[in-house]
């Protein structure tokens, strides 16, 4: 790799594995989505942006995807909708933003001739655990209208790998958290409102298990599958293999304040019964095996430095407002 496109470089994930590309002395194109403003997200304030070309445009629009594309190698695709709760309330959005999106980034990569194409997925696509640790052959159920359109937009991209040899490779993180991470996520959210002084906070469905990776690993694990040969037409797993319920993670967050809360299910940030996915544990053999990835944090070292930059930065959320 030499000149790299990082789509969604504004927002948490992208952001981090843009400045990591930048470090690493690659040629950064930082695609951002174009506002009035100008704004070019969490990119705004990074200490590596003068060393990135940032370009606006819209993932849904082929035009300005192609356009970005150009002079480039490789591209790493991170441009989504990932909020669950929203793809209830306009699930087209999501076929537009998720499937569309990468449909302009495959087709823009193939006649353009890119060697790399990094397509990034999620473990939202397995829905729950039907066994555990989850590896790549795991069934793939759509339990909400944003994994079905991960699904989908999954799927396109084998199918590009399959039928016109597409050098495409599928990057599917388990649940990423850290600094940056939006306001509306579970662990920001429990942050901030412990944070801002609350006894009693509420969340969505306690019961649920999650495997967690800091967003520095996982930005490390995205550029090691990259470099690595082999992994074209294939998905690999970026996961800890390890898991935690809600609850529990409620109360380590707690802990690592320094503070005793009581939490109260809130119907409002709860997702229906058949919709949750109520088990999600890891197999990482694979990018183990294949790959020099190691992840360099533990939950509770990745919570801490979670927390310490969402103090810093508490004047960025609303603790009493939860929007979907």
């Amino acid at each position: 790799m030499k000149k790299v496109l990082v789509t969604g470089a504004g927002g948490f994930i992208g952001s981090h594995l843009a400045e990591l590309l930048a470090e690493q002395g690659f040629s950064v194109k930082a695609l951002v989505r174009y506002n009035s403003g100008n704004n070019w997200g969490w990119l705004e304030s990074s200490p590596w942006k003068d060393k990135m070309m940032i370009v606006t445009g819209d993932i849904r629009d082929f035009d300005s995807v192609f356009s970005a594309m150009k002079d480039c190698d490789s591209v790493f695709h991170l441009a989504a909708l990932i909020g669950i709760p929203y793809s209830y309330v306009s699930p087209l959005a999501y076929i537009h933003t998720n499937i569309t999106g990468t449909y302009n980034v495959l087709q823009s990569a193939r006649e353009l001739g890119l060697e790399n194409i990094l397509i990034t997925s999620t473990s939202e696509t397995y829905g729950s655990a039907q066994y555990v640790p989850i590896d790549e052959h795991h069934p793939m159920v759509g339990q909400s209208p944003y994994s079905a359109s991960k699904i989908a937009a999954d799927q396109l991209a084998i199918s590009y790998y399959r039928s016109f040899g597409l050098p495409v490779k599928i990057v599917r993180p388990f649940n990423t958290y850290g600094p940056r991470q939006s306001a509306r996520a579970f662990i920001p959210s429990v942050i901030s409102q412990i944070l801002s002084g609350k006894d009693e906070i509420t969340a969505g469905n306690l019961h649920p298990t999650r495997d967690l990776t800091y967003v520095t690993d996982t930005v490390n694990g995205f550029l090691e599958i990259a470099k690595a040969p082999g992994l074209a037409g294939e998905i690999t797993n970026i996961g800890m293999g390890k898991e935690i319920s809600m609850a529990d993670l409620v109360q380590l967050i707690a802990r690592i304040i320094g503070k005793e809360v009581a939490v109260r299910t809130d119907p409002g940030r709860a997702r229906t019964e058949n919709s949750e996915v109520d088990r999600l544990l890891c197999s990482n053999t694979k990018i183990l095996s294949s790959t020099n990835w190691r992840p360099a944090h533990d939950l509770a070292s990745g919570l801490e430095h979670t927390v310490e930059w969402c103090r810093s930065h508490l004047h960025l959320y609303k603790a009493d407002i939860y929007n979907i």
